[in-house]
């Protein structure tokens, strides 16, 4: 599985975002996404030790958006959408109880590796905290080859302001690994299914997909989340 270090975090109820231009003091934010499976029989304990890490991360000197995400169509995956204000703030983070005890509860459930990758940010927006509780997040993996990256990372950031004037967006970020720089995550926060369904048939979407095709390394792996309550 893949965790995402994305200062930032997925999927269920929260307050939502509606984001414009990104804010000056947020030009060094850090954003984490991580990728989270346990055992099928584990999900609920899971989501418990979920829910306790994002309410102490969130209350850390540094701390910009912490969210936990669970999957909608397989409860034992989930995610987490970090963002911090500074390499310092995540560097802290990184050191704090809170996230040892996460991972001390967390590994004996795991079904797969805990993956976390660290992002930068692409073309980010200012959140505006309007998200619901049935608000709904994608988190969506892109991967360019190689000799296509300058392309594949154009493309890709194209979609962020055509996608955030839709009727039902509430956040629209593309980022991208900090070691694979050809990699780059999609980060979405829509106020319902109807919502995701009329952005997955527009224009800029479609020409987007159209183009990615051949310059894509893998497959457009979109998965849907909601946040823990």
């Amino acid at each position: 599985m893949r965790t995402l270090l994305l200062t930032l975090t997925l999927a269920m109820p929260f307050a939502a975002i509606s984001f414009a231009a990104i804010p000056a003091q947020a030009q060094d934010a850090t954003y984490v996404v991580t990728y989270i499976e346990v055992a099928p029989n584990s999900a609920g304990q899971a989501a418990g030790l979920f829910k306790q890490y994002a309410d102490a991360s969130r209350k850390e000197a540094g701390s910009v958006r912490f969210d936990a995400l669970r999957r909608i169509d397989r409860n034992n995956h989930f995610a987490i959408v970090e963002t911090w204000k500074d390499e310092k703030s995540l560097k802290d983070h990184t050191a704090a109880a809170s996230i040892k005890k996460f991972r001390d509860g967390i590994t004996p459930l795991l079904s797969s590796a805990y993956d976390e990758r660290p992002h930068g940010s692409l073309a980010v927006a200012s959140p505006n905290p309007k998200i619901g509780a049935e608000a709904i997040y994608a988190v969506t993996h892109v991967d360019i080859i190689p000799p296509k990256k300058d392309d594949g990372i154009a493309a890709t950031k194209e979609l962020a302001e055509p996608s955030r004037k839709e009727n039902g967006n509430l956040r629209y970020d593309v980022l991208q690994q900090t070691s694979r720089p050809n990699h780059m995550t999609l980060v979405e926060t829509w106020s319902n299914m109807k919502a995701i369904e009329g952005h997955e048939v527009s224009s800029h979407i479609k020409k987007y997909r159209e183009a990615l095709t051949p310059m894509s390394g893998s497959l457009y792996d979109q998965r849907l989340y909601r946040v823990l309550k």
